[in-house]
C-alpha cells in the first residue's frame, strides 16, 4: 500500500512539474510574441470650447478614422458590443475555448461554420495587422497576438483599440468616425437602434452599408438581430426594443463637421500632428455667424464673399470666425480666410483718430470743426457725396463719416502719432513708402478684419489694447498698455451708439461704424457692446469692385443679426467714466470750442510780438515724478492765458490765468495737456510714483 501510494505521488509530482513546464514554455511562447505597431494614427480634430467638434480631418491615406471621445461612448453600446461578439471578454484571457469547443461542436453537427469563435481581442489583433478572416493560420496568430496584447495591455486598451479600428465600410473606421457619419452626432449620445446598427456594421461592412438600396435588407435583419440579443440580456426592455425595430436606417452618409473651416485648417497647419485641438470658439454662436455669412452673400453678384469675427472684449477669447461664406467654393475664393487678409479699412479708422483727437485734448465731441473745401498739399479730399456742410461738430462730423474734418484733425495729430497709435492699438496696418501719409484715416493703408476688431476692442475697453486670441490661455492676462484716456474711450463709443443701426433698430445697443473702401471693393462694419466686439467683412476675395456695395446696407446689417444671437450674453454698454465731459458746446473751455490746428494763430498787428511757444515745462515729457500728496504743481511756459489743463483726457483745471496749476494725480502713467487762449497745445507723459514712506 505504502508504494503505491508513493508510486501516486511520484506521478503527481511528474505531472505537476510537466504541467508547470508546460505553463512555461506557453508564457516564454506568448511573451515572445512580435505585436504588430500599437500607435493607430487618427485624424485630426479642432474642437469648440466646450469640447464640441467643429472639424474633423482624415489620416494621411484619406482615410476617415477618428479617436474615440473624452466623454466615451454611450455604455449601451459597449454592452451590445460585448454581448453580440464576445460575451466572456472581461473573464477570458483573450481566447475563449468554450466558444472555440462551441463553434467546433456546432461545425461537426450542421456541417458548416455555423458560429464563430473569434474574441474582441482576436478581432483587434486581426485589425492591427490587416490580416485575412477564414485562414486557420491567420486564426492561429491572431490567437496568439489576442493573448500577448491581453497580458501586456489590459481589458480597456484593447477595447480601445477596437473602437478606433473597426471597419464601417468605404474610407471609414472606428465607432466615432461611424456616428458622426451615418447618425451626425457623437456616439455618447447613441439610441438602441443606432448603437445595434454600429455593432452589426463591422462583421460585414461592404454587404450591409445602409446607404445602398442593395444593402439595406441584410443591414436592417442584423441590426434587428443585435436588438433582439440585446433584449434577451436585459440591456433593454421590450418597450425599446420595440422602439428600436421600428426605427428607419439611416439611407446616406453625413459630411464630417467642417465648422470654423479656415481656422481648423490654419491650426492644423500651426500644430502638425497633433490629435487634438482646442479653441476658443464657441459652437453656437460660430454656427451662428456661419448662416449669416451664407444668407448675406445669396443672391449676391458672383464671387462675393463674406467674413465674420467675435470675440469677448473682457478676455480677448474668438468666439465665432468665419474666414469665408462658402470655403468649398473655389470660384469665390472660399480658401482665403478674409479675417486675415489686408483689405481697405474704409472709414472705420475715424472713431480712432477722433479717440486720439480727444485724449490730446484737441476736440470734444461737440468741438466745432470745418467741413469746407481744402488742400493739404497736393491732396484735396472730398467727401463721399462730394458735398460739403460747413461748420459741424465733431459728433456730426463722426456720425455722417465726413472725410475733411477727420483729415483736419489727422494733420494736427500727425500721421506717424497716428500709426504709431494704431499698432499700439494691435493694428498691423500696409502701407504704401516709408512715410504714412494723411490719406491713412481714409482708408489708404491695409489692415485684416482681425486687426481691426482688435483695434475696436481698445475703444470697448476704455482705451486699453486688445489681443485677441482663438486658443484657451492659462494665467492672468498682461497688463495692457494704454492706447487712450477711458474718457476719450466712452466720448467716441458714445457717439457711435448713436448712430442709427439697419432695419429700425433702435440706438444705444451697439457701437458701430461702418467703412467702404475705394472703387466699392470692401464694405465692413465693426462695433461693440460692453461685452463683445465683432467686424464683419463683404467684398470679393480678388479685391474686384462690387459695384453698389456700401458698408452701411450690406455688412451693417449682418453685424447687427450677429449681435442678435448673443440673446441674454448681450452687455450694455458702460456708463460714463467720472472723467468724461458731457456738456454742450457753450459750456466747453473755450479752446475746445472750436477745433483750431496747431500754430493756426492770427499775424500779429503792428509793434506786437508773436506770443512765445507754449510748452510743458514740469513735468518734462517722459518724467518720473515722486508724489509729495494727492496734487502735482504743473507748470506751462508761453502761449496765451488763460489755461486749461487736461489729464488723461479730462479737464481738470480750466480757465487758468497763470501758467501754473495743482492737479489732482495719481500713481502711474499719465497723459498731461495744456491748452491756451488761442487753442494752441503742448503735451507731456510721466509717471506718478506714490509717496515715500
Amino acid at each position: 500500500m505504502g508504494r503505491r501510494l508513493l508510486a501516486l505521488a511520484l506521478a503527481a509530482g511528474l505531472l505537476a512539474h510537466g504541467a508547470d513546464r508546460a505553463r512555461a514554455a506557453w508564457d516564454r511562447w506568448i511573451n515572445a510574441t512580435e505585436l504588430p505597431a500599437l500607435t493607430v494614427p487618427v485624424g485630426t480634430e479642432v474642437l469648440a470650447r466646450d469640447g464640441t467638434l467643429l472639424r474633423a480631418f482624415p489620416v494621411g491615406d484619406g482615410l476617415w478614422r477618428l479617436a474615440p471621445p473624452q466623454s466615451g461612448v454611450d455604455p449601451r453600446f459597449l454592452s451590445m458590443l460585448v454581448g453580440w461578439e464576445d460575451r466572456r471578454f472581461y473573464s477570458h484571457d483573450g481566447v475563449d475555448r468554450r466558444a472555440i469547443l462551441r463553434a467546433a461542436w456546432q461545425t461537426l453537427r450542421h456541417g458548416r461554420v455555423v458560429s464563430g469563435a473569434s474574441t474582441l481581442s482576436m478581432q483587434t489583433a486581426r485589425l492591427l495587422e490587416r490580416g485575412p478572416t477564414g485562414d486557420w493560420r491567420a486564426k492561429l496568430r491572431q490567437a496568439r497576438v489576442a493573448l500577448a496584447l491581453e497580458r501586456r495591455l489590459g481589458k480597456e486598451r484593447i477595447l480601445d483599440l477596437y473602437l478606433r479600428l473597426a471597419p464601417y465600410g468605404g474610407n471609414t473606421e472606428g465607432v466615432r468616425a461611424a456616428s458622426l457619419m451615418w447618425f451626425g452626432k457623437e456616439p455618447r449620445r447613441l439610441t438602441p437602434a443606432e448603437s445595434a446598427l454600429l455593432v452589426a456594421l463591422p462583421q460585414a461592412p461592404e454587404s450591409r452599408r445602409p446607404d445602398l438600396p442593395a444593402a439595406r435588407p441584410a443591414a436592417l435583419a442584423a441590426r434587428n438581430r443585435v436588438i433582439d440579443r440585446a433584449h434577451a440580456l436585459g440591456i433593454i426592455d421590450a418597450e425599446a426594443t420595440t422602439t428600436a425595430r421600428a426605427a428607419p436606417l439611416p439611407d446616406r452618409r453625413r459630411a464630417f463637421p467642417a465648422r470654423a473651416a479656415l481656422l481648423a485648417d490654419r491650426l492644423r497647419r500651426e500644430n502638425p500632428g497633433a490629435p487634438r485641438i482646442e479653441t476658443t470658439i464657441d459652437a453656437r454662436l460660430q454656427a451662428a455667424a456661419e448662416r449669416l455669412a451664407a444668407r448675406a452673400v445669396a443672391g449676391q453678384a458672383a464671387q462675393v464673399s463674406a467674413a465674420i469675427l467675435l470675440a469677448d472684449h473682457r478676455s480677448g477669447e474668438i468666439l465665432a470666425e468665419v474666414g469665408a461664406a462658402q470655403f468649398a467654393d473655389s470660384a469665390s475664393g472660399g480658401f482665403v480666410d478674409m479675417t486675415r487678409a489686408l483689405r481697405s479699412p474704409g472709414s472705420t479708422l475715424k472713431p480712432l483718430v477722433y479717440a486720439l483727437g480727444m485724449d490730446e485734448g484737441l476736440i470734444h465731441p461737440e468741438t466745432l470743426i470745418e467741413d469746407r473745401p481744402a488742400a493739404f498739399g497736393r491732396w484735396q479730399p472730398q467727401n463721399f457725396d462730394n458735398r460739403f456742410r460747413g461748420t459741424v461738430t465733431v459728433r456730426q462730423a463722426l456720425v455722417e463719416s465726413l472725410n475733411i474734418p477727420v483729415v483736419r484733425l489727422a494733420e494736427a495729430l500727425g500721421p506717424a502719432r497716428i500709426m504709431a497709435s494704431l499698432r499700439q492699438a494691435g493694428m498691423a496696418l500696409s502701407q504704401q513708402g516709408d512715410q504714412p501719409g494723411l490719406a491713412v484715416v481714409l482708408g489708404g493703408a491695409g489692415v485684416s478684419l482681425r486687426d481691426l476688431v482688435q483695434g475696436y476692442g481698445a475703444l470697448a475697453r476704455g482705451g486699453r489694447a486688445l489681443r485677441l486670441h482663438d486658443r484657451p490661455e492659462s494665467g492672468a492676462e498682461a497688463a495692457a498698455a494704454p492706447v487712450f484716456g477711458r474718457a476719450a474711450a466712452w466720448q467716441v463709443a458714445h457717439v457711435l451708439a448713436g448712430i442709427a443701426p439697419p432695419g429700425g433698430r433702435a440706438a444705444g445697443r451697439v457701437a458701430y461704424k461702418t467703412g467702404t473702401s475705394y472703387g466699392h471693393r470692401d464694405a465692413l462694419a465693426v462695433g461693440f457692446d460692453g461685452g463683445f466686439v465683432a467686424g464683419v467683412w463683404m467684398g470679393r476675395p480678388d479685391g474686384t469692385p462690387v459695384p453698389g456695395a456700401f458698408g452701411g446696407e450690406y455688412a451693417a446689417p449682418v453685424l447687427f443679426d450677429l449681435f442678435d444671437a448673443l440673446g441674454p450674453r448681450a452687455v450694455a454698454l458702460p456708463p460714463p467714466p467720472p472723467s468724461a465731459l458731457t456738456v454742450p458746446n457753450a459750456a466747453l473751455p473755450r479752446p475746445l470750442r472750436r477745433f483750431a490746428p496747431r500754430g493756426a494763430l492770427q499775424a500779429p498787428g503792428p509793434g506786437q510780438r508773436p506770443p512765445e511757444a507754449l510748452s510743458v515745462q514740469f513735468p518734462p515729457d517722459g518724467a518720473v515724478v515722486e508724489l509729495s500728496g494727492p496734487a502735482l504743481t504743473v507748470r506751462a511756459r508761453g502761449g496765451t492765458p488763460p489755461y486749461s489743463w487736461l489729464l488723461n483726457g479730462a479737464p481738470v483745471a480750466v480757465g487758468q490765468p497763470l501758467p501754473v496749476a495743482e492737479l489732482p494725480a495719481e500713481p502711474g502713467f499719465s497723459a498731461l495737456a495744456v491748452i491756451d487762449a488761442e487753442g494752441r497745445s503742448a503735451r507731456a507723459g510721466f509717471r506718478a510714483l506714490p509717496p515715500a514712506e
